[in-house]
């Protein structure tokens, strides 16, 4: 039998297993999953993720900052919307006329036509990839102010208009694909007979910019370089075709770290004397910045397209919105895996602005970001 000093619990055990909870907060949001017994819409279960927990809980949260850059305000949260939500985009007339507002931005017409400045950034990769179908939709329907990005996110673009990417693996051997003249890119390959194809393509492109350049003066920019190449491609499957047909600046600080930068090096052997300005660049990319009434940044990935962006923000003391997805850590101090916090105390992101950081390959998550927002009128899921 078990003794009654046995069957007496320790208490000290007892009080630490059953600490009692404080009260619960009526504004508490529980934890739940989505409910397939349910007929459920693609918006539906993008929905569901808000309430899933770790990372769908952070994809959630962005969908919800980047419906704030585009939709009406005041915003309600989609757990609060009953499955609605308008889709009318943000405008300064959305807010009251404030009694120091300037004569410009006094004006009902101008204010109706102000709207949130969106800057993505992305890095080549993902151009590479078939994201680039997802960021051509927001270029050709106007739903992003600026583009950012790196020397592969541009050269990508225009040589997938002259020759395809392919699925591979990411275990293909680096010296058999050397000697078969394939590039691989995580699990994609490109024959390297596509960057000859943009060798051909472009090399008459800089001969032309040049003489342009020695007859009228012309100070050629990396944006407005891009701006070129977007009306030479001519193909409305590159997202820089829309970006120059729509007006959209494409800023790239490192347009030489790529294929483009080899022709240039090439072109400066045959035909030298051509000549990028940056200084250009940064005052047009800081100016958007600095005279956007909101502005809110969206960076997949890391490294220059992300830092650019958030720099810029600092001139206007600091994005309003900010949504970063990509797989760094912050451990080892790199911009790249920072968290959004870190850019607050740099006053690239404003105290009390709404700000995610996804930790997740953009590939996997940015699709339904997009699905869920921008594209929520085109897609009939």
């Amino acid at each position: 039998m078990t003794s009654t000093i046995d069957a007496i619990v320790p208490a000290g055990a007892s009080a630490a297993v059953l600490q009692p909870s404080e009260p619960i907060s009526s504004d508490a949001v529980s934890v739940q999953g989505p409910d397939f017994e349910q007929p459920m819409s693609l918006q539906q279960f993008l929905q569901s993720y808000e309430r899933i927990g770790f990372q769908a809980n952070s994809l959630g949260k962005a969908i919800n900052i980047i419906d704030k850059m585009v939709r009406r305000l005041p915003f309600t949260p989609r757990h609060l919307q009953n499955g609605s939500a308008s889709q009318r985009k943000w405008r300064l007339s959305d807010e009251p006329l404030n009694g120091d507002e300037s004569d410009h931005y006094s004006s009902p017409h101008i204010r109706a036509q102000t709207r949130c400045n969106i800057f993505l950034g992305y890095t080549s990769n993902l151009i590479s990839s078939g994201l680039r179908e997802v960021i051509l939709h927001l270029v050709k329907h106007k739903h992003v102010a600026v583009l950012v990005t790196t020397a592969g996110g541009i050269e990508e673009d225009f040589i997938k208009c002259l020759g395809k990417t392919y699925l591979a693996d990411f275990n293909l051997d680096g010296a058999d694909l050397r000697k078969r003249g394939m590039n691989r890119i995580g699990n994609l390959v490109v024959p390297n007979d596509n960057y000859c194809k943009f060798e051909d393509w472009l090399m008459p492109i800089l001969d032309t910019m040049l003489v342009e350049q020695k007859a009228t003066g012309t100070v050629w920019t990396p944006s407005s370089f891009i701006r070129r190449l977007g009306k030479e491609i001519n193909n409305e499957e590159s997202v820089y075709y829309w970006a120059y047909k729509n007006n959209i600046p494409v800023f790239c600080p490192a347009l030489t770290d790529g294929s483009i930068g080899d022709m240039i090096y090439f072109h400066s052997f045959r035909n030298p004397g051509l000549v990028l300005d940056i200084v250009q660049d940064i005052r047009d990319l800081n100016e958007r910045s600095r005279t956007s009434r909101k502005a809110g940044m969206i960076v997949l990935g890391g490294g220059v397209c992300k830092h650019q962006i958030a720099n810029a923000m600092l001139i206007r003391n600091g994005a309003d919105y900010s949504v970063f997805i990509n797989t760094g850590q912050e451990f080892d101090g790199s911009d790249s895996g920072a968290r959004p916090d870190e850019a607050v105390s740099w006053g690239k992101i404003r105290a009390g602005a709404e700000a995610v950081k996804v930790y997740a390959d953009a590939t996997l998550v940015f699709p339904m970001v997009v699905a869920a927002t921008f594209a929520q009128d085109a897609q009939k899921i």
